[in-house]
């Protein structure tokens, strides 16, 4: 019995130090400033995809003008 309540003691101490541990919220912290900067950029290719898509097709059209000198 005293075995029992030995291991029961001891479940609960690594129970509470699990609690008070905060050394996981750091990595937390940083994993949703990463999404959050992936939606952003996600916003932005949405958002000017057709413009540089625009930008990058003239200059594609000038250059093929220039090898037919």
């Amino acid at each position: 019995m005293l075995g029992l309540i030995t291991k029961v003691q001891t479940r609960f101490t690594d129970l509470k130090e699990f609690c008070h541990d905060s050394s996981g919220v750091t990595a937390i912290e940083y994993g949703l400033i990463a999404a959050g900067i992936a939606v952003a950029i996600i916003a932005a290719v949405f958002a000017l995809g057709d413009e540089v898509k625009g930008f990058f097709e003239d200059i594609q059209t000038q250059l093929g003008g220039a090898d037919k000198r």
